[in-house]
């Protein structure tokens, strides 16, 4: 056997792995930033990958009006059955959406940050959203404040948005030709007239652009969303990231189109389709050489309350904060020293090194980076193997502890000799509910092993016989070996596993292409 030393530095940020680098996102992943802008993103959940693992969000509704069309866009209020953007349950003036995030901070001390995000635009409302965040200022000064807008009026409230210590701001490019534009918004409201076309467009393009610029100027963190629509704007996508990224934004967020025709928007009905797992990745892949990809989007609803990939929205509806009796400042203390746990349990998992031991490689070769023994890690391992997806049911906390039967979507994580890399998300029907029988549970594990296609491995706390035959018939390894375990560090683990046995080697015609 053969030992080699590698000249080249590997990319691997000190720390290791995605549970430090945050794969889009995190401090790490944006170290070009100064320290005290990477502050403001290490406890964001939409903003950090590896946040999300730990804080939650909210939004509150307090903003009904739009002043554009989207073609993917249905607003619907009073309604509970449907997890997309647009959707509330409850309208709600700026003092019940105050008294609403109290109740909500101090039940759910892991929520970190408010944002209004509809089911309007907030900009469009800018009288109840500005008099939300002046409230919550006063009142909740340790929970960041964000706003989700289209940025047709952006420029003319930024000065009033960094009055209220807004220094998290997200507009929604989905293109910079107006051509493309006048494909995807049907009208704009402007100057009290309603426009139509590539001129309609080509307004709405100029303010995004110059709203973002002032933002930068004013030193406030700017992540840009962007819906995926094939064969609209997914050859597109690229340019606008390397120009959002020119104007300073720091974060992009690659969305896929929602256009199942239950929802009532004009692409569901026209039978437009969103993109598959493979087209969204490759497209995030391509933007992510200009700038850091966000990943772990869920596209929440403009009411949704909790940890991304859960909604616990009910358990505060305007009926039942009524009878709360909320005292701020105790709730505080009790949030500040929960925000302590998670920062030291965010540091613990950091400092687990989750690195595979140098082992043989199919030529008999071991490859060691400098960098890792520089650093006195366990060296990194490179052999002609590919990549594996791995998908991984997670209630938070960052590591596995959810039942397979259980889970509302997985996170699918890509493992390499190099790395293990956080891809996205999949979100499922839940197979199992309780009780004696699981009612449409079969149809459900269908479904579910359909949406996990392309993943070879699942990760989870427990899973039932029926289920894990199932996944093995359709090439999918159940494994339930690593519950409670550090998901990066687990997948690394079985990753090793897998190559140890020999089941990664590529075909020879690759690995002389590698």
């Amino acid at each position: 056997m053969t030992l080699k030393v590698l000249e080249q530095e590997s990319a691997m940020p000190a720390g290791g792995g995605c549970s430090s680098s945050g794969c889009g996102g995190s401090s790490d992943a944006l170290a070009h930033l100064p320290e005290h802008i990477r502050e403001k993103v290490h406890n964001h959940p939409c903003y950090s990958e590896e946040a999300h693992h730990h804080y939650a969000r909210m939004h509150v509704a307090v903003a009904p009006a739009c002043n554009i069309q989207c073609h993917y866009c249905n607003r619907k209020y009073d309604c509970a059955n449907e997890s997309r953007p647009g959707v509330v349950s409850e309208l709600l003036t700026p003092e019940q959406a105050v008294k609403k995030v109290l109740a909500v901070a101090a039940n759910i001390p892991q929520m970190t940050v408010l944002g209004i995000a509809g089911p309007g635009d907030p900009l469009a409302n800018p009288e109840r959203t500005l008099a939300t965040f002046a409230a919550l200022t006063e009142q909740a000064p340790d929970i960041k404040l964000c706003v989700s807008t289209n940025g047709l009026v952006l420029p003319s409230v930024v000065d009033e948005l960094c009055r209220h210590n807004i220094d998290h701001v997200t507009i929604t490019i989905n293109c910079i030709d107006p051509a493309v534009g006048a494909k995807i918004y049907p009208w704009i409201f402007w100057n009290n007239r309603r426009l139509t076309g590539v001129k309609a467009a080509e307004i709405l393009i100029e303010q995004q652009l110059k709203g973002l610029e002032m933002l930068v100027e004013r030193g406030v963190l700017v992540k840009v969303n962007s819906v995926m629509i094939p064969g609209v704007n997914d050859q597109h996508l690229e340019q606008v990231s390397k120009l959002v990224k020119a104007k300073g934004a720091f974060l992009h967020n690659v969305m896929p189109l929602i256009a199942e025709a239950e929802h009532g928007t004009f692409y569901g009905v026209m039978g437009q389709r969103g993109p598959t797992h493979d087209e969204l990745s490759a497209l995030q892949d391509k933007c992510a050489g200009d700038m850091a990809m966000m990943r772990h989007c869920r596209q929440c609803r403009a009411d949704a309350v909790g940890m991304l990939g859960e909604d616990r929205g009910a358990e505060f509806t305007l009926d039942k904060i009524e009878h709360m009796d909320i005292d701020y400042a105790a709730a505080m203390q009790r949030r500040k020293a929960v925000h302590e746990a998670i920062e030291a349990k965010r540091a613990e998992q950091r400092a687990e090194p989750h690195r595979a031991q140098a082992t043989p490689t199919p030529t008999g070769e071991v490859f060691i980076s400098l960098d890792a023994i520089r650093r006195s890690r366990k060296p990194t391992l490179r052999t002609r193997t590919r990549p594996v997806l791995m998908a991984v049911a997670t209630q938070g906390q960052g590591v596995i502890n959810q039942h397979f039967g259980h889970a509302r979507e997985f996170l699918v994580y890509e493992a390499t000799p190099e790395d293990v890399r956080f891809i996205g998300h999949r979100r499922v029907d839940q197979y199992c509910t309780g009780g004696d029988t699981c009612g449409d549970a079969e149809t459900a594990l269908a479904r579910t092993i359909r949406t996990l296609d392309g993943c070879e491995v699942v990760l989870c706390s427990k899973i039932g016989i029926e289920p894990w035959e199932q996944l093995e018939a359709a090439g999918i390894a159940p494994n339930g070996e690593h519950a409670m375990e550090p998901i990066e560090g687990a997948v690394a683990a079985v990753y090793r596993e897998l190559a140890d046995g020999g089941r990664l080697a590529q075909p020879a015609a690759e690995a002389a292409s590698a």
